[in-house]
């Protein structure tokens, strides 16, 4: 079940449950900020709404914010950023997620890009 959706914002997400996703940035925005040294994740517990800043990511060159790409509950959040930021520029949509979500309404993914779509739009 992993489906994986990107915003024209440059964050992916994918669903792992029916009710619960994982959530970071695409291979895109990792290259674009270049050596990332620093994620600030959400709380557990926080709720966040659909395009809600999210997370802070600094890296050599910029500072950046990680919207919500769905509104839902903070449920886990990748603690090993805190020693190994880098873990985002090494897999961005693997061992560099940032946050879990419990979903409101999982119907949201539906209106984002799939990756098709989102590299056709890089594409341009």
């Amino acid at each position: 079940m992993t489906q994986l959706r990107m915003t024209e914002d440059h964050e992916w997400i994918r669903i792992e449950s029916p009710d619960t996703a994982a959530v970071g940035i695409t291979h895109f925005a990792q290259e674009q900020l270049g050596d990332i040294v620093f994620v600030e994740l959400p709380e557990i517990g926080k709720h966040l709404a659909q395009g809600e800043d999210a997370a802070v990511i600094e890296s050599v060159k910029a500072a950046a914010e990680c919207k919500a790409p769905v509104s839902g509950t903070v449920i886990e959040v990748n603690a090993s950023l805190a020693d190994e930021p880098g873990r985002v520029n090494r897999d961005p949509t693997g061992e560099g997620w940032f946050f879990k979500l419990r979903l409101d309404d999982a119907k949201q993914v539906d209106v984002l890009l799939d990756e098709s779509a989102y590299q056709a739009k890089l594409d341009k």
